[in-house]
């Protein structure tokens, strides 16, 4: 049974006092912004104060200036407010979680609540030194525990057990258990996904759900088994009926789900006034819609809807701190918080010109100071990707009598092959694509068609996968050979080759999931891949979620998963993978 705790408490007893050393003036403080108005989020109020900072918290918010300090900056005629906060990251959309929090942290995210899928997948101590790495970047981060792996995994993929979900739960920087895509499972009576439930409960550790859909019968159970909180609300009418049966609701502004601006609206016309029990989520976005920002993004939008200044950088920081029972240590501006600050020139402009993240300027007046040497630290410990299979002729051959045809970007349907697939190439003309889903370490393959992807390309290649197994569609074999050789040559990337000529790549050494690269060049990188893409006929939202989720089961009807064609309502395999 794992035992209760709380997350990460950064100081010790001779940090303590030596902060109120300061408080009394026997030290100096590190840094004092003066003449400050900043946001006081418990009584919903601007107010004027001067702010002392030991290191990295915050010691004395009020009218008083210390006798001398280190640094001393007059914030006079700006307006400061906590730290973002983004309660649902997936920090390996193509990014890694050190460039992400490098990013995020300059336009004022300064913590993230991590997705762990990819570290999940990985040797546990590989992976808890990874967390402790992130722990020395100037923002702050936590990670959920997964519950479930969104995809049906081959025998001698990592064993998902009572021993290794406690081993998460336990880990300090973990502070929610979730996201829970499996829970029709737990409905139809799997006591051991609920016992999991129950003993996150224990450890103090919130549940969420991933419940697109649901009934008000549905989310009655899913509270009743202990779940705090979803986001996976659509309208404005999902987010009420959230709200009323309890939930802590985040609402969603993403590449493939940008809802925030009609919720927002439709939740203020709705009447509604009480928002101490709402967040907000970019929800594990492609690079290119982060070009717009991360949670400075979301304050706007709010804003634009109607939303109170106050309201929206409450919902980013002190409900955000307070869901995870942080607010102790996160979410205001206040004595014992870490300080996250935020430095603005106008309330109703939240990307923020400068920024403080754990008591040390980051951002300063538009220029970026964060620690890039931290950065490197943590994707020196990724482990690389290592390509040692081959693709050859023989692998691509296609004989299935069915394959997946796209209704969006992530969800498949079930379809009747029709053209011989038996040449080296489909028609052009046609929307119909191979497809094979490949083992990593090359002991399986699984062979069909796509239907809906693009009809006007030769081959692509990603390592990028939620299983981690190697996928190559195409319309031409050749293309899709060469595709192969080149992801292997970058050591895991997404490769489009179109007539023998690689059109746009995007290297992935990392895992074969997360670029080395900042994110403002693999924002460019993606754009390249998803313009020649579109340019060859992809129609849905995103094509990286699309290579993302072929295989992730939590979404209906049909997936291409390591087992074979799996039909996700009847939890069945249609046509198993074969052994090379």
């Amino acid at each position: 049974m794992p035992t209760k705790r709380s997350a990460r408490a950064p100081w010790s007893k001779t940090m303590i006092r030596s902060q109120l050393e300061v408080v009394d003036q026997v030290r100096p403080p590190s840094l004092v912004l003066t003449n400050a108005t900043y946001l006081n989020v418990y009584v919903k109020q601007w107010k004027e104060a001067n702010i002392w900072i030991e290191n990295d918290r915050i010691v004395y918010v009020g009218p008083d200036l210390p006798k001398a300090a280190v640094e001393t900056v007059d914030v006079s005629g700006k307006f400061i407010v906590p730290g973002y906060m983004e309660p649902h990251a997936h920090p390996f959309q193509l990014y890694n979680p050190a460039t992400l929090s490098k990013y995020a942290g300059e336009r004022g995210t300064t913590t993230l609540v991590n997705d762990n899928m990819l570290l999940f997948l990985q040797n546990k101590e590989q992976a808890f030194a990874q967390m402790d790495a992130m722990q020395q970047l100037p923002t702050s981060t936590y990670w959920w525990a997964r519950l479930d792996t969104q995809t049906e995994l081959d025998r001698d993929s990592v064993l998902v057990d009572t021993e290794r979900i406690h081993d998460w739960f336990n880990h300090p920087d973990v502070i929610m258990a979730g996201e829970l895509t499996a829970w029709p499972r737990t409905l139809k009576g799997d006591d051991e996904m609920l016992q999991w439930m129950l003993d996150a409960e224990s450890c103090g550790l919130p549940v969420e759900g991933h419940f697109p859909g649901a009934s008000a019968k549905t989310l009655t159970k899913m509270a009743l088994m202990g779940v705090h909180s979803d986001h996976e609300a659509m309208t404005a009418e999902e987010a009420l009926c959230r709200l009323e049966h309890g939930y802590t609701t985040t609402l969603r502004h993403s590449s493939i789900r940008p809802d925030l601006p009609e919720m927002m609206d439709g939740l203020l016309k709705a009447g509604l006034t009480a928002f101490d029990h709402l967040m907000v989520t970019t929800d594990g976005s492609t690079p290119g819609f982060y070009e717009a920002g991360m949670q400075d993004q979301l304050v706007k939008i709010m804003m634009e809807a109607g939303l109170d200044p106050i309201e929206a950088y409450r919902i980013v920081s002190l409900n955000v701190a307070r869901h995870f029972d942080l607010d102790h240590v996160l979410g205001s501006i206040a004595p014992g918080r870490i300080a996250h600050l935020n430095i603005l020139d106008a309330v109703d402009e939240p990307r923020p010109t400068s920024v403080i993240a754990k008591g040390q300027w980051i951002v300063r007046d538009g220029v970026s100071l964060f620690p890039d040497e931290l950065v490197e630290a943590v994707l020196a410990l990724m482990p690389a990707t290592d390509v040692e299979i081959e693709l050859t002729p023989q692998d691509l051959s296609f004989s299935m009598p069915v394959g997946l045809d796209m209704v969006n970007s992530v969800i498949m349907k079930l379809f009747k092959i029709t053209h011989d697939t038996g040449q080296d190439e489909l028609p052009r003309e046609g929307d119909e694509s191979f497809l094979m889903l490949l083992d990593k370490e090359g002991k399986w393959r699984l062979n069909t068609v796509l239907k809906g992807f693009a009809n006007d390309f030769g081959g692509l290649v990603s390592s990028y996968s939620i299983s981690g197994d190697y996928l190559i569609l195409g319309k031409c074999k050749q293309d899709m050979l060469t595709a192969f050789a080149r992801m292997k040559e970058l050591g895991g990337g997404i490769v489009l080759v179109d007539r023998g000529e690689i059109i746009a790549e995007i290297p992935l050494p990392l895992c074969g999931m997360t670029s080395t690269e900042p994110i403002e060049r693999l924002i460019e990188q993606e754009k390249q891949l998803r313009e020649e893409l579109v340019t060859r006929g992809y129609h849905f939202e995103d094509p990286i979620y699309t290579l993302l989720f072929l295989a992730s089961t939590h979404l209906p009807y049909v997936r291409a998963t390591p087992l074979g064609i799996y039909e996700v309502m009847k939890k069945q395999i249609l046509f198993p993978a074969i052994l090379r």
